[in-house]
């Protein structure tokens, strides 16, 4: 714990002007759900990694369980959201990185990606049966580093409330 007490800060070393912290700092969100959506984007890839390479080990009535119809269903599904979410990311890196506003894209990009992020490993613990649920596997980690994304730099609502607000609703 650091305490500061009776510190005195020269203006010129002030961070913006005096009163406009709470400006400053909501101008910070935008740029933060594009990390939060990078961040998830990262979550699903590996949960969609790990999900394939259990999917081609694991074996059921002798043959690998990657076989199966519905087991590839669930991993091309989860790619799909992991090649979608990757694309808002990007997209809204890129407007940032030319200067545009990119308020409504960074809503976007975090609320798919986070929300995707959860089906994505919500399948790859389906896929994995039971040991979805152990510390075997890393599977049951990224659900919950899933989870967060879907709180934290905006819940899911918020991101909705965000996105409405910039279609003018």
């Amino acid at each position: 714990e650091i305490v500061f007490d009776e510190v005195r800060v020269p203006e010129d070393h002030f961070l913006g002007a005096p009163g406009k912290g709470l400006a400053i700092s909501l101008g910070t969100l935008d740029g933060g759900r594009i990390g939060i959506g990078a961040q998830a984007v990262g979550i699903a890839q590996a949960a969609l990694e790990e999900s394939v390479t259990y999917a081609k080990e694991r074996e059921q009535f002798g043959a690998p369980i990657a076989r199966l119809q519905p087991i590839q269903w669930k991993l091309a599904d989860m790619a799909t959201d992991v090649a979608a979410s990757r694309l808002l990311v990007y997209q809204a890196a890129q407007m940032k990185d030319r200067g545009v506003p990119f308020t409504k894209e960074a809503a976007m990009a975090k609320l798919y990606a986070s929300e995707a992020a959860i089906r994505v490993v919500h399948h790859g613990l389906q896929i994995h049966g039971g040991y979805g649920y152990t510390k075997d596997y890393p599977i049951e980690r990224l659900y919950r580093d899933a989870r967060i994304t879907t709180i934290y730099e905006g819940t899911s609502e918020v991101q909705r409330l965000v996105i409405a607000r910039q279609l003018g609703l």
